[in-house]
């Protein structure tokens, strides 16, 4: 593990740069264009690409060497910056869509990779651990990239803002190559996953259509989930405006910051729990919290007093924190030449979600208060998951536990949690 906590490192670098890039970006794209739609477009194009790569990405990694690709992933955002800055200002517009295609290609392409390794970089047995670990690192980077990007691109500038952006995937680059870690089986080498990679990609769909159901009712609430957190994401800044007119931006840090310490405590109480009990929490614990997450964002809308609003907001990064590493090591328990097309039809059902629910919450908020988008989208978010716990308790599967068909006629099982 201690290579590992390395790995998180890099990776929470890389992630700092990515919360800064969302800012600074965005902003640049508003400014270089003037155009409020130039500047949607431009995320549209990200998020577009982002889907469309979740497919790629499977593929790639089913057939290629993990390590390299993410390594590949982080040097091509920071080319693509540096490209951007040496452009003349005259040829920036167009730049600025490949830069948006490139950004959200490695960064899905990244995110594949880097999950469907954790389980031979640590050992299955330590995944959940490892989980935490780079939820962790990215809530901090999180916390990092929102609370400096406007005093970065204020006090320094766009160019140093995009140049400390592409030093930061650098760093990441260099950490992974110099780590000498196993992304792969070890049945597996180069030529032999290049060849499985078509049959792979078949018996991934065979195992989610065929042999585990479950698996494609959690892929579908984190697609949902999706909608559910692009409507908190559109609705924050109109609903800190009508708290605070005058400092709107007071109400969205408070409540990141303290989203992001919700997350940060709940890897710790997930560690403890492992540890203490030599057991992962399983399937129910998932929709569990992803219930109490979508509950928890609805309150934080409803108008409450500022300090029962934030306690609301940290129990919502907790139960976040939760469910992102249950979900995560549950799709982990796929064999390892399936796992890769596993996270890439995740990655590009939440990143569907996602932008389908920027789109809808935006329209919505034209007509509806920031309350009402809120919970509607959530909600339908927590009557999925109340599905899915309906699905378990049909299957009778033991809490925490789910049966997942590997080639043959074994099967993994996980610990009750």
């Amino acid at each position: 593990m201690k290579q590992f906590r390395l790995l998180v490192l890099g990776n929470g670098v890389s992630a700092y740069g990515s919360y800064l890039n969302m800012v600074a970006l965005n902003v640049f794209v508003y400014d270089v264009t003037g155009s409020a739609l130039a500047a949607g477009l431009f995320m549209a194009v990200r998020l577009g690409t982002s889907v469309g790569a979740g497919f790629v990405s499977g593929r790639l990694v089913s057939a290629y060497d993990r390590k390299r690709l993410i390594i590949g992933a982080d040097l091509g955002q920071a080319l693509a910056l540096l490209v951007l800055l040496l452009a003349p200002e005259a040829g920036r517009v167009s730049l600025l869509y490949c830069l948006a295609v490139v950004t959200g290609g490695c960064s899905t392409l990244s995110q594949v990779a880097l999950r469907s390794s954790i389980p031979e970089i640590v050992g299955a047995e330590h995944r959940t651990r490892a989980n935490s670990l780079l939820v962790t690192g990215r809530s901090l980077a999180m916390i990092a990239g929102f609370a400096s990007a406007g005093v970065v691109v204020a006090q320094l500038g766009y160019t140093a803002a995009f140049v400390l952006d592409a030093g930061t995937f650098l760093v990441s680059a260099s950490v992974l190559l110099a780590l000498p870690i196993r992304t792969r089986a070890r049945s597996e080498g180069p030529g032999d996953a290049g060849e499985a990679a078509p049959r792979a990609g078949r018996r991934s769909l065979r195992l989610l259509w065929a042999g585990a159901p479950v698996l494609v009712a959690m892929i579908a609430v984190r697609a949902v989930d999706g909608l559910g957190s692009s409507s908190h994401n559109v609705a924050l800044p109109v609903y800190s405006s009508l708290l605070d007119p005058d400092h709107p931006a007071t109400f969205i840090s408070r409540f990141w910051a303290t989203w992001a310490v919700g997350t940060i405590i709940a890897q710790q109480v997930l560690a403890r729990h492992n540890r203490r009990t030599g057991r992962t929490l399983g399937e129910r614990a998932f929709a569990v919290g992803a219930c109490v997450m979508s509950g928890a964002f609805i309150i934080v809308f409803s108008g409450l007093p500022t300090v029962p609003t934030l306690v609301t907001a940290l129990l919502a990064g907790a139960a976040d924190g939760v469910t992102e590493v249950v979900y995560v090591s549950r799709l982990q328990l796929v064999p390892d030449e399936q796992r890769g097309r596993l996270f890439g039809i995740s990655a590009s059902a939440e990143n569907a979600g996602f932008g389908l629910g920027m789109l809808i919450s935006g329209s919505l908020l034209e007509s509806f208060s920031p309350f009402q988008v809120v919970a509607s989208l959530h909600g339908l978010a927590i009557v999925l998951c109340l599905a899915l716990l309906a699905l378990l308790v049909l299957r009778r599967s033991p809490a925490g536990s789910g049966r997942l068909p590997e080639t043959g006629d074994t099967a993994v099982r996980e610990g009750r949690g």
